[in-house]
């Protein structure tokens, strides 16, 4: 199976933006409105999971136009399960990453939109239209809008600002000691950043980004913005981490490095 060119990801990344423009529509009117919230735990999640009108009207208008004008792809999504699994193409949607973020009044959710080819994510949106900031990533680089996007260098533990969700997504044991590790040994320490984390690694503003308990929706769009900016997106053993789990993205090749020796515990 041919890969996909330049001129086809341009294409389709131009449909990317209209589908985060159409969930941003949907989504503005909600914010800091009040609305009723559902905890999807009572569903059999486990812990706290909140859903909204918003997410659930976001991820429909997004599937809506999919449908619409690429009948033939998959999509996958937090909100509505996966349709279409055997297409070559799936988007991989998250309407409002960052449901608790949303539901508390704070902007650092966004909406992530990624196209998987079968083996990775070749393109990624992270929009808030809140701020009006949309971060993306393919096959001409990363952007925050029209600005390229570049990782800084920061090879040092010791120097390196780090972000994550919360410290609860670190399963007690192994996990959680492995992440407390990674934590003394940096200067700056930020928690509640959800997905705009890995929009200011790209900027050059953050340089290590941890998490654990990740979904698909939760990392693919990310991850084309990271190493498009020229950062590092990988589980904690070095491997994809597309699918979810573990996730340590870095700004600096050298930091992701030192970083996963910290969390494995060498």
């Amino acid at each position: 199976m041919s890969a996909l060119t330049d001129q086809a990801l341009r294409e389709l990344m131009s449909f990317a933006h209209r589908l985060a423009d159409a969930s941003g529509e949907v989504i503005r009117p909600y914010f800091r409105s009040g609305l009723e919230v559902t905890d999807k735990k009572d569903k059999g999640e486990g812990r706290y999971s909140p859903v909204t009108a918003a997410d659930q009207g976001a991820e429909a208008a997004i599937r809506k136009l999919i449908k619409a004008f690429h009948p033939d792809h998959g999509i996958l999504g937090e909100e509505h399960g996966h349709e279409n699994p055997g297409a070559r193409l799936t988007w991989v949607i998250d309407p409002i990453d960052g449901t608790k973020a949303f539901i508390t009044g704070l902007p650092t959710w966004g909406t992530l939109i990624a196209l998987n080819d079968g083996g990775r994510p070749v393109l990624g949106v992270m929009d808030q239209p809140i701020l009006r900031e949309r971060f993306s990533g393919g096959p001409d680089g990363a952007f925050l809008g029209t600005t390229r996007l570049k990782t800084r260098a920061c090879a040092r533990l010791a120097d390196a600002a780090l972000c994550c969700t919360e410290p609860d997504m670190f399963a007690a044991g192994p996990e959680r000691e492995a992440f407390d590790r990674l934590v003394r040994r940096v200067s700056l320490r930020r928690f509640g950043t959800d997905c705009y984390a890995y929009g200011m690694l790209a900027h050059g503003f953050v340089d290590l980004v941890v998490e654990a308990s990740m979904a698909p929706w939760d990392i693919q769009a990310l991850i084309p913005i990271v190493e498009r900016a020229g950062g590092v997106v990988t589980d904690w053993d070095g491997g994809s981490c597309a699918e979810g789990g573990r996730v340590l993205a870095a700004g600096d090749a050298a930091l992701h490095s030192e970083a996963m020796k910290v969390l494995q515990g060498r």
